[in-house]
């Protein structure tokens, strides 16, 4: 299923998300983002929705901008942040100061090599964190975003598509 077929496939009463998914998968709609970031970005969002229509429309939009390997990224950016976003949201949330000082004992070696450049798969974790709204990990993944060179448009664009994309996850519910 192409973007295209997805976004017919919604209702008229998500008109302001049909236009606003064509916008933010644009260089132009997402300042900041290059085009390989804004479909990591997006496939790891529509990932993390759990939809599985928006998630084959963006894996196929997204296949004609990225790799294989880019591609397999982002899904590993939004399994591992589902983890994450789960663990960190409670130690932020606990009121407990011993349970906050207790290691993880989580593997998570795909952050440190995603095998994609490591500010893209930052990107695409902060949008699927604020997609599993972990606090936490968003501070953490703007922090390194910008620490890297991207600017807070490029970080605002990457929740943009988060955002727009957990609603059309939202929309495609009701078909």
């Amino acid at each position: 299923m192409s973007i295209d077929s997805f976004k017919e496939m919604l209702a008229d009463t998500a008109k302001d998300i049909k236009l606003n998914l064509s916008k933010v998968l644009s260089e132009d709609g997402a300042p900041g983002l290059t085009q390989k970031q804004i479909m990591g970005t997006a496939l790891a969002s529509a990932h993390a929705t759990r939809s599985l229509p928006l998630i084959a429309a963006m894996t196929a939009e997204a296949a004609t901008v990225l790799s294989g390997e880019e591609i397999a990224a982002a899904k590993a950016a939004a399994t591992i942040m589902a983890m994450n976003n789960v663990y960190y949201r409670f130690i932020h949330l606990a009121a407990d100061d011993e349970v906050k000082k207790m290691p993880a004992n989580l593997r998570m070696q795909v952050l440190a090599n995603p095998g994609i450049p490591k500010l893209d798969f930052e990107i695409e974790a902060l949008a699927v964190s604020a997609i599993n709204g972990c606090g936490m990990c968003m501070e953490s993944h703007v922090h390194e975003v910008v620490a890297q060179g991207l600017s807070k448009q490029g970080a605002q664009s990457a929740i943009r598509i988060a955002a727009v994309m957990n609603a059309a996850a939202q929309a495609a519910i009701s078909v």
